[in-house]
């Protein structure tokens, strides 16, 4: 179990980095690579920008969940 939540840890620290460096930032990142320079700023966030800040919040829930989890297993181990 503590192996599974290390290794599940491990994957989602990766993907918080990436979704971290999609986003965009006050000057050129990661985003424009992805097409993310394309967007328009006329109505505030595009969907692509929302969406993208929605699986960045359930992806750092579940980071969150999953450090709580492995800190309380290797505290009773």
């Amino acid at each position: 179990m503590i192996f599974a939540l290390s290794l599940l840890l491990v994957i989602t620290s990766v993907l918080m980095i990436l979704l971290v460096l999609l986003h965009k930032g006050k000057g050129s990142g990661l985003s424009d690579l992805f097409g993310g320079g394309i967007s328009s700023n006329y109505g505030g966030s595009s969907v692509v920008e929302r969406n993208l800040d929605r699986i960045t919040i359930v992806a750092g829930g579940l980071w969150f969940a999953t450090v709580v989890a492995l800190s309380l297993l290797l505290k009773t181990a």
